[in-house]
C-alpha cells in the first residue's frame, strides 16, 4: 500500500442503524478525500451492508476481528462470512482483544487466517504505560516478535499493516495522543524490530499506523513523524474530525 492508510474503527458504536448512515452520508460529502487514500471503515458487523454499499465507491469495509477455530462456534464470525461481505483489512490484537484474554499466539493464527483469506492483518500492538525505565520498549518488542514469530515468510510479511496504539493515549481527547518528537522515535524502535525479524528490506514495505486519540486538532503534527497512516477510533464517528484527518495525510 503505497498511499496512506486511513482507517476508521467504528468499535460498537453507534447505537443505530440511522445514527451510522448519517455518518456515512457526512463521509460521502469528502469521498474525493478518501479516494486519494487507503480507506477502510471498520464497524460493527450489524452495519457491515450499509456501510459496504453507501461508502464502495470511496472505501473499503474492514471487520473489527477475525475468528479462528471451527466454523460452528456460536457467537463466532468466520473468514468465509467476511469475505463475502468483501472485507479487505482485519484489525487483529486490538488492545480491547488483548484485554479479554487474546494471547499474541492467537493473534498470530488470525494473522494466518487472515492471509491465506486474502485480507490484510492489521495487528495492533502498544504498551498499557510508559515508564522512565524504558521497558515499555521490551514490552512492545516482545509484543511484536510473538505476534509476528510465526510469519516467518517474507512475501507474507510485506502483506502486513502494523499499528502503534499506545493503550492509555486511546479515545481520551487529543491532549492525550503522543507527542510528534515520541512517535518518530517509536517508528524508528518498531522499524527495527521489524528489521530484526525480517530484514530492513522487507520491514520498510510494512506500514505503520499510529492510534491513539487522533483528532483533527494536532494531527499535522503527527503526520509529520513519518507515520503511514492513521488508525482511528471516537474521531471516526464525527465527519468532519475524521475529514481533517483525512486532508492531513494527503499532505504528507
Amino acid at each position: 500500500m503505497t498511499k496512506p492508510i486511513l482507517v476508521a474503527n467504528w468499535k460498537n458504536r453507534p447505537d443505530s442503524l440511522g445514527k451510522a448512515n448519517e455518518i456515512l452520508k457526512g463521509f460521502s460529502k469528502k469521498s474525493d478525500v478518501y479516494k486519494k487514500l487507503n480507506t477502510f471503515i471498520a464497524p460493527p458487523l450489524a452495519y457491515f451492508e450499509s456501510v459496504s454499499k453507501k461508502t464502495k465507491t470511496f472505501s473499503k469495509l474492514a471487520s473489527q476481528d477475525i475468528s479462528i477455530g471451527k466454523k460452528t462456534t456460536t457467537g463466532a464470525v468466520e473468514v468465509d462470512i467476511l469475505q463475502g461481505f468483501g472485507v479487505r483489512l482485519s484489525i487483529i490484537g486490538h488492545s480491547d482483544r488483548r484485554a479479554l484474554g487474546e494471547t499474541n499466539e492467537e493473534v498470530t493464527e488470525k494473522i494466518k487466517v487472515a492471509l491465506k483469506a486474502g485480507i490484510t492483518p492489521l495487528v495492533c500492538v502498544g504498551e498499557n504505560e510508559r515508564d522512565r525505565e524504558g521497558e515499555f520498549l521490551e514490552f512492545i518488542r516482545h509484543q511484536i516478535r510473538l505476534s509476528l514469530g510465526g510469519i516467518k515468510k517474507k512475501e507474507n510479511a510485506t502483506k502486513l499493516v502494523v499499528a502503534y496504539e499506545p493503550v492509555w493515549a486511546i479515545d481520551k481527547g487529543a491532549k492525550y495522543a503522543m507527542a510528534p518528537e515520541d512517535l518518530a522515535q517509536m517508528i524508528i524502535f518498531i522499524r527495527k524490530v521489524l528489521t530484526d525479524i525480517y530484514d530492513r528490506k522487507t520491514a520498510d514495505k510494512i506500514p505503520i499506523l499510529y492510534g491513539g486519540s487522533v483528532e483533527k486538532s494536532g494531527v499535522e503534527g503527527l503526520v509529520r513523524t513519518g507515520i503511514n497512516g492513521f488508525l482511528v477510533g471516537q474521531a471516526s464517528l464525527d465527519p468532519e474530525n475524521f475529514g481533517k484527518i483525512a486532508q492531513a495525510l494527503l499532505k504528507k
